[in-house]
C-alpha cells in the first residue's frame, strides 16, 4: 500500500523524481478529509504554521520532514508531546548561505544595486570618480551574532578580506577562535565596534526582535546590518527609522517580516537597503541536497528507522 504524503505546495519535477514509487503525494489545499485521515508523512517545503491542532488532524502521521534548517514555523514541543519526529536539513546549506551573506555585505558596502541601475540609465554619459562612494570591506571589522555553522563559514570568508572578526554567542566557539581568530565580545561591544553586523541566529522567543531601536543606536553611522537569519530577529519599524535617519549606513536582508513584505512597505523604498527574496540557499547544488535530505528523512521514519538529521 502506498504511503500517503502531504505536501504544502506544488513541487517541481526534479523534487518529485526523488520520491519513491510507493509514495503518493497530496497537496494540502486539495486533500479531502478522507485523504487527511490516511496521511503518514508531511513534506514541508515552504513555511506554513504546523501546530498541535494540525498534527491532531492527521491521526496516522508518523513524521514531519522540513525542507530547510529553520523550524520556527513548526511547534516542536507539540511534536515531542505526540512522539512525532521532525527532520530538517542542517549543514547542507551553510556555504551557500554564507556566500549570500557576503554578497549582501559587498552589495551594500559598494553600492552595487544603485551602481547597476545608474550604469543602465540615460544619466550615465561619462565617468565621474566622485559618485557612489562606498565603504571598504577589506581590513574592516565583521561582527557575527550567532556564530554557528553558517557563521563559521562566513568568518572563513572574512579571512580572505583581512577582516577582524568579532562574534557574540550564548557560548564561546573555541574552534572559531583557534582556527579563524574570531574574538568573543559582548553583544553591545560587537554592535559598537563592527563595520558590518551580520545576523545568523535561529528565530526563537529569545532572538525575536533582538535588533531594535536601542541596538541600532549603538551601531556606528557608517555600519551596515546584514540579515540572513529570519526576518523576525529585527524590528522592522526600528530598522526603517534607523535607515531614514541615517543612524546606520545601510542594510542587506535576505529575509523579512513578513515574507514577502507588503508591496507598499516603506522599507522597499529605501535606497540604502538591499532586499533579496530569501535566496540564501538558492543554488542548484544546495537545493538538490536539501530536497534529497528531506525525502531521506521522510523515508527513514516510514521505514521505522532514525532520521538522518532530527531536530525534535
Amino acid at each position: 500500500m502506498a504511503h500517503q504524503i502531504l505536501i504544502d505546495q506544488a513541487l517541481d519535477q526534479w523534487i518529485l523524481d526523488l520520491f519513491s514509487d510507493d509514495c503518493q503525494l497530496h497537496l494540502w489545499q486539495q486533500a479531502s478529509p478522507e485523504v487527511m485521515q490516511e496521511i503518514v508523512g508531511c513534506f514541508i517545503y515552504s513555511h506554513p504554521q504546523i501546530d498541535g491542532a494540525f498534527m491532531d488532524s492527521l491521526p496516522q502521521l508518523k513524521v514531519i520532514s522540513n525542507f530547510g534548517v529553520g523550524v520556527d514555523h513548526i511547534d516542536l514541543d507539540a511534536a515531542k508531546e505526540r512522539g512525532l519526529p521532525v527532520g530538517n536539513t542542517p549543514n547542507l546549506l551553510d556555504g551557500a548561505t554564507a556566500d549570500m551573506a557576503f554578497a549582501l555585505l559587498m552589495a551594500t558596502a559598494r553600492n552595487l544595486i544603485p551602481g547597476e541601475h545608474y550604469a543602465h540609465s540615460p544619466e550615465f554619459t561619462h565617468y565621474d570618480p566622485n559618485i557612489l562612494l562606498g565603504r571598504e570591506v577589506h581590513s574592516s571589522t565583521l561582527g557575527i551574532i550567532g556564530l554557528g555553522n553558517i557563521g563559521f563559514q562566513l568568518a572563513r570568508r572574512a579571512q580572505g578580506f583581512d577582516m577582524e572578526v568579532l562574534y557574540h554567542n550564548r557560548n564561546h566557539n573555541p574552534r572559531a577562535e583557534s582556527e579563524l581568530g574570531a574574538v568573543y565580545v559582548s553583544f553591545d561591544e560587537l554592535l559598537q565596534r563592527a563595520d558590518f553586523v551580520c545576523l545568523t541566529v535561529p528565530l526563537t522567543p529569545e532572538t525575536y526582535h533582538m535588533i531594535g531601536r536601542r541596538q541600532l543606536e549603538l551601531m556606528q553611522q557608517s555600519a551596515f546590518l546584514i540579515n540572513v537569519a529570519r526576518g523576525g530577529v529585527v524590528d522592522h519599524d526600528a530598522l526603517l527609522h534607523a535607515l531614514q535617519e541615517k543612524q546606520i549606513a545601510g542594510a542587506g536582508f535576505d529575509v523579512t517580516e513578513p515574507e514577502p513584505l507588503p508591496r507598499d512597505h516603506p522599507l522597499l523604498e529605501q535606497d540604502n537597503m538591499v532586499i533579496m527574496p530569501h535566496l540564501g540557499s538558492a543554488t542548484a547544488q544546495t537545493r538538490l541536497a536539501m530536497a534529497q535530505r528531506t525525502v531521506d528523512n521522510l523515508n527513514a521514519a516510514l521505514a521505522g528507522k532514525d532520521l538522518i538529521t532530527r531536530v525534535a
